[in-house]
Order: C-alpha cells, then sequence, then structure tokens
C-alpha cells in the first residue's frame, strides 16, 4: 500500500484501476485541471526544468525522489497512508467505534464541507502566488517556490479524489467548483478571505508560507484524527509535504533578517532611510508585514465560539490538534474554555462550553507554535547584537472575524480608540509606501549561486546539493 503507482495516468496508491468508473471521472477531471494549472500557475514557467522533488512512497522516511522536471509534467496524484484496520474514532460521541471507510449519510452534508473549504485553500495559493517566479531573489527561492506549488497542486487532487470517490454527482460538481473559482476574484471568490489576498512580493509570500501554511498544519493535523478514515489518511500524508511550505516560510524571513542586520552592521546604522536606500527590508518593516500575516491567519480558525466546531467535534468528524495527547475525556462534556471579549473598554476574558469554543483552542495551539519560529528568527537579531525583537500581536489585533471583529486594539492588547488607531495604524500595519518599497526591490534574480541583495545565501541546498546548484533550468 505504501508504494505508489506512476504507470498510471493518474499515479495513486489506492488502486484506482480496480475502479474504473472514478478512474473515468478522474480522468475526465484531470484536463480541467491541467487547463487550470495552464491559466493560474506560475507564470511563464512551462518550459522550465525544475529541480523537484516527487513522491514516490508514503512512508515517513526516503518517499521522495529529486530530479529535474517540466513543471506541467509533474505527476500529480492520490496518496494515502495506508489502512490500519484496527482504527478507532477516539474522540466525540462515537469514541470507540470503528472509523468509518465510508461516509455516515447523517454527516455527508457536513463531511462534504470541510473537504471543499480545505480544498479550495489549494489552488487559491497558487493562483495568489502566480507572479513571484517574475521577480525570484535566486535560483533556489524560485525552485523552492515551484516545489510549493506542485505540493499546493497534489493536495487538491487529494480532496477532489475523496469528493469524486465518496461523494456521487454533488462531489463531482464541487470537484468543479474548486476549478472555477479565483483568488481575488469579485464574482467568483476563494472561500476563505486570507486566500483572496494578494501576495505582491517575496517578503509576503515568506510570511505566508511560514503562517498561512501553519494554519494549513493545523487544520490538516485536526482532520487527521477524523473518524471519517479516507480524510484522515489523505491529510496525514498532505502533513508530509506541508513541513517543507513552513521550512521555505521560516527561512525565507529569516535570511532577509540576516541580511538587514549584516547591513546594519556594515552601515553602523539602524536609519530606516539609510537601510532603505541600501536596498535592505528594515526590522520595523518586517515586523508590520509579520502584524498583518500573522492577524490575517488566525482569523481562518473562525469565530471564537461556534456550534459548527462543536457538531464536527461531537460527530467524531474533525479533532483537535494532537487529539490522543490530551488526557480528557474526549467528549468535553462539562469542561470550559476561556475566550476573548471587550467589556467596558478592556479586553477580559470569560469560561465557555469547550465544545462551542473548538475554534479558539485550535488557534491558540497555533500561536504557541507560531511564536516558535518568531524566536528563532530573533536569534538571528540577537546573535547580531541588535536591540530590536519581533513579536507576534495580540490575538485580538486587527481581527475581521468573531467577537472582536473590527475591535480597535493595539498590537500589545490595549483596546484604544478609533483616533489612537488611525494615529498609529502606519506604525502597525504595512503601510502602502511599505508595499512599494518592498516592491522596488523584487529584481529577478537567476544566475546560479547569485542571490538579491536584500536577502542572505541559505546555509545549505536542497538535497545535499551545493548552493550554487542549476535548481532551474531555463529552455
Amino acid at each position: 500500500m505504501a508504494a505508489i503507482d506512476y504507470s498510471e495516468k493518474i499515479p495513486n496508491n489506492v488502486n484506482l484501476a480496480s475502479d474504473r468508473t472514478l478512474q473515468r471521472a478522474l480522468e475526465h477531471w484531470q484536463p480541467n485541471y491541467l487547463k487550470w494549472w495552464s491559466e493560474m500557475g506560475p507564470d511563464g514557467s512551462t518550459d522550465f526544468d525544475v529541480y523537484l522533488r516527487t513522491a514516490v512512497s508514503v512512508d515517513p522516511s526516503g518517499w521522495a525522489h529529486f530530479d529535474h522536471v517540466k513543471m506541467p509534467d509533474y505527476r500529480w496524484g492520490i496518496f494515502l497512508t495506508p489502512t490500519d484496520a484496527d482504527r478507532a474514532i477516539h474522540f466525540g460521541e462515537h469514541l470507540g467505534e470503528p472509523a468509518w471507510q465510508d461516509v455516515p449519510g447523517e454527516h455527508r452534508a457536513n463531511l462534504r464541507r470541510i473537504i471543499v473549504t480545505q480544498g479550495d485553500t489549494e489552488p487559491a495559493s497558487v493562483e495568489q502566488q502566480r507572479h513571484l517566479g517574475l521577480t525570484c531573489p535566486s535560483q533556489y527561492d524560485l525552485r523552492n517556490l515551484f516545489q510549493v506549488n506542485v505540493e499546493e497542486g497534489r493536495h487538491l487532487w487529494a480532496m477532489v479524489y475523496l469528493l469524486h470517490r465518496y461523494f456521487g454527482r454533488d462531489g463531482r460538481e464541487e470537484a468543479e467548483a474548486l476549478l472555477e473559482r479565483r483568488s481575488g476574484d469579485a464574482n467568483n471568490p476563494r472561500i476563505l478571505g486570507a486566500f483572496n489576498e494578494k501576495t505582491p512580493d517575496w517578503l509576503s509570500f515568506f510570511m505566508f508560507t511560514y503562517f498561512t501554511d501553519r494554519d494549513g498544519k493545523f487544520q490538516l493535523c485536526a482532520l487527521a484524527e477524523s473518524g471519517f478514515d479516507p480524510l484522515a489518511r489523505t491529510t496525514k500524508f498532505m502533513l508530509t509535504e506541508e513541513a517543507h511550505h513552513m521550512f521555505v516560510g521560516e527561512s525565507g524571513v529569516s535570511r532577509i533578517i540576516q541580511r538587514t542586520c549584516d547591513a546594519m552592521h556594515e552601515l553602523a546604522t539602524d536609519d530606516v532611510a539609510k537601510l532603505r536606500a541600501a536596498g535592505v527590508i528594515d526590522l520595523p518593516t518586517i515586523q508590520r508585514y509579520l502584524n498583518f500575516h500573522f492577524s490575517v491567519t488566525i482569523d481562518l480558525f473562525g469565530a471564537d465560539q461556534s456550534s459548527n466546531a462543536a457538531t464536527f467535534y461531537s460527530a467524531g468528524l474533525k479533532g483537535r490538534f494532537e487529539e490522543g495527547k490530551r488526557a480528557d475525556d474526549h467528549r468535553l462534556h462539562g469542561q470550559t474554555y476561556k475566550v476573548l471579549e471587550i467589556a467596558d473598554g478592556r479586553l477580559g476574558e470569560r469560561e465557555v462550553p469547550m465544545l462551542n469554543a473548538l475554534n479558539e483552542v485550535l488557534r491558540d495551539d497555533y500561536i504557541k507554535d507560531s511564536i516558535g519560529g518568531v524566536n528563532r528568527w530573533n536569534k538571528v537579531i540577537e546573535k547580531a547584537g541588535i536591540p530590536f525583537r519581533l513579536a507576534v500581536p495580540h490575538k485580538a489585533f486587527n481581527r475581521k472575524i468573531g467577537t472582536l471583529a473590527n475591535a480597535r486594539v493595539s498590537p500589545d492588547g490595549r483596546v484604544v480608540s478609533e483616533a489612537e488607531w488611525n494615529a498609529h495604524v502606519r506604525d502597525w500595519l504595512p503601510t502602502a509606501e511599505d508595499r512599494a518599497f518592498v516592491a522596488s526591490l523584487m529584481g529577478r534574480v537567476v544566475a546560479p549561486g547569485k542571490f538579491a541583495n536584500w536577502i542572505a545565501p541559505p546555509l545549505a541546498g536542497i538535497n545535499k546539493q551545493p548552493v550554487d546548484f542549476a535548481y532551474v533550468r531555463f529552455n
């Protein structure tokens, strides 16, 4: 079950050939996918030979093969981790029952909604990043962008397989709609707000892959707990690929910070104007980009109180992050959780039933994980001897969803007046001038081993290759 059959038109490890109806349906969808990729995938990249990682099995170790591949020829497919015949549902009202191999009728609509929402994020991010290759800071970074893109495409295949395999005509229609929506389109946008934002520059891309792909990690971890076994097995393998996307983000921001710190030493200054004149991104601008991407991403977890989240958990459809490591009854009867509210002009907490606060539980787990990477960025600054520290803003800052939607809260967690917000928002969120400056740095660098002035080289190459390896061959 672990090996992937690449002799098939659609590579898979689910014995697709044994279900001719399903195989024909997916082979009908495949040309539409390739048309979407041609129209909305990486701009101008069709003929490039890219040093890509391709899954050859779903084993935890040794699952990937590296080689130069043209992206339209990338072998997208359907890969699930092996079945555990003894797997049981381990949370919710079906606790202890055998995991479902088919969709329970009473949960059909909710499961389809979960799969469609997850599936919609995958092509959306490819669309958001479509033009970035035209301004890449190096071949190394261009290759990493393309690796992220093809894997997001494969994650779309993962969700489309579930829709076709388990949801009949409704599933086929939803799969077609995933190729029809467009990120940022006024008439037919992507489902979630963050996936309609632009990703206009590489600082935004690195922040997106650090923060927003980390949301993907936590959502996939929650779905990997699902009592619907095919969904759990699908998302477990997706997590293997998602780890690389977060590495791209964390290391990318770290390298920008390193280059900025080097320039601060070279010029003996922390003056923003002088650093910008030298062609590097000043630390306060990096902080503002961090504030924006963090706050937009934590909105993806949904409202702080949600009856849908309670339903999904009780039904065994979507668990908590690392559900099996939690020492409680895994039903959450009578348990509470603290959520934020604004009362008398101040932020406070109140306890609500935990079942209704599961979005907030997952958001708080995400925030703890996000802080870890920011602390690693700070070690770069600290090592350089510079008295500046990056920080994630308060989780009430710049929120658009839930109880805190449109509340005026500063990054340090103070409720402020509209006047104070307007007076300081330029210090807290990227301005048009910030974005124009960052955009002005985005010139294309593609000579092997060369890097744009605003970013440091990585410490090591991909798959033990040298940093100056020909990661992309331009034909």
